[in-house]
Order: C-alpha cells, then structure tokens, then sequence
C-alpha cells in the first residue's frame, strides 16, 4: 500500500479544496479549489473535478471524467418522499459534467441514480433522483430529466428540453431543443415540440452507431407499421413480429415497445414524412 506521501503526489488537490478524511480518492485526480467532497465519495483515477464542485453522499465516480466547476452531484434529492435513507449516486467513466449541472442522489434505501460512460452532460443539465441514464447520451444545456426517467444508450436530449417522471427514451432516439416529453419514446425517432410528436427517423444518428445497413431496412419497415399504419400499439407490435426480419435492434425495439407503460409518442396528424 502506498504511504500518504506517495499517494498526495500522484494527485493535483488544490489547498482550498475541502475533501473529507474517509473520501478514497484515485491516483491522477485533479481537484480545484474550494470543491468539496464527502466522506462516502469514490473517485476513479484520472478524473479532474472543478472548482466550487459538490459531491457528496454515497457517489462514485468513475475513471478520466471531468466534472467542471460549480457541479453538484450526488446531494439529496427534491423529492418530498426522501427521508434521509443511505441511497447511491453512480457516473460511469469518461463522462463529462459541464457547469451548473445536478445530478441528485436515489429516493428509497440503497436505490439508485446512473449515469453511464461516456455521457455528455452540457451546462444547466439536471439528472433527477432514481434517473438511469445509458451510455455514450448527450444531453444538451438545461436539458432536464424528472426522477425515475429512463435514457437508453446514444440517446440525445436537445436543449431545455423537460423529460417527465418515469418517462423511457430509447436507444439512438433524438428529443429536440424545447420539447416537453410526457410519454414514452421509441428507439430510433425523432421526437420534437410542445406537445411532443415523432418527426422522423433518425438515420444519421443509426449510421454513426454503426447499425448495419440491413438493420436499418428492419427498423424503417417496423416505424411504418408502428407510426403509419393506423393500427394500435398491440396490433402493430404483432404485426412487426410476424413481418418484419428479426434481429437484435427489432428484438430490442419491440421489447420496448412491450414496456411502454405511459403509452408512446406519436406522430402529428398532419406529419407527411
């Protein structure tokens, strides 16, 4: 094990910064100053955390992140039913933090807040208490997720645009800037306005994941039964399964449509795409 002295010169911890004896802080950590962290933080190695930053409660925090200055994550959450309960905050690695944003701390006793790796959070983003957040999804500045919402991986959340609580935003899925998302979203669609409607595919966004060619034949196939045919959700999911080739991002589209306990986004009446 390496002595303290060994230890403090593997890392950049500015003097002001107020850092709790019982934090277990990695080798190349960067803190600046006046940042605060608390006894039941962990952070990963690599990681730099800017200045005024707050982390607390029982967080950790993954590998070569970068949590810019005056972010406050892991804190208790605005939620009425919390009630001081021992619950965890989690961000993945090479996850970045920009400035102003929240990420809060789980309601209910040893639940969780999940952020994955490689996230963008942009400036003004707020991450509620219970959020699951995937891998690899941007959220644009002062975009904001109520607690318990669900992003899956690659998913991008446009500007100031509010997600409601409990709420699923599938793989791949595109929400624009200002949009207000009261239902569930598809995997692969484009999703924009007040109220919210499925504008589209989102091919670009496919293309740079890397889904096959054949694949995003499938799934073009499946959105024109799901959002074109006139059929209800029950009735469209049969038909995709008896029509359209299976593969996993079929697989996985259904499945979610499966779960969409708050009914899903759909297109607006005049929508010609």
């Amino acid at each position: 094990m390496k002595t303290q002295q060994v230890a403090d010169s593997l890392r950049d911890i500015h003097e002001t910064a107020v850092i709790h004896p019982g934090a277990r802080i990695g080798e190349n950590v960067k803190i600046g100053p006046y940042a605060v962290i608390g006894e039941n933080v962990e952070i990963g190695e690599g990681t730099s955390i800017g200045a005024h930053a707050v982390i607390d409660g029982w967080t950790t925090i993954g590998k070569n992140c970068k949590i810019f200055h005056s972010c406050s994550i892991g804190c208790e959450p605005q939620d009425l039913k919390f009630h001081g309960e021992k619950s965890y905050t989690i961000i993945g690695d090479n996850t970045m933090i920009r400035e102003y944003a929240t990420v809060h701390r789980a309601t209910g006793e040893e639940e969780v807040t999940k952020v994955g790796s490689n996230c963008l959070l942009m400036a003004y983003t707020h991450v509620a208490h219970n959020c699951i957040i995937g891998n690899n999804v941007i959220m644009s500045n002062a975009g904001m997720c109520a607690g318990h919402a669900i992003v899956e991986d690659r998913a991008v959340i446009g500007g100031m645009a509010g997600v409601h609580q409990f709420v699923k935003i599938g793989r791949n899925a595109m929400v624009g800037g200002l949009s207000k998302i009261t239902q569930d979203i598809p995997p692969y669609v484009i999703v924009d306005g007040n109220p919210s409607y499925v504008a589209g595919l989102n091919s670009v966004g496919m293309s740079r994941a890397g889904i096959s060619p054949a694949a995003r034949r499938n799934i073009k196939k499946a959105y024109k039964i799901l959002f074109r045919s006139g059929l209800s959700l029950s009735e469209a999911i049969a038909v995709i399964e008896q029509d359209v080739e299976s593969c996993e991002e079929i697989e996985h589209f259904v499945r979610f449509l499966r779960g969409a306990d708050r009914g899903i986004c759909r297109m607006r009446r005049d929508n010609n795409d």
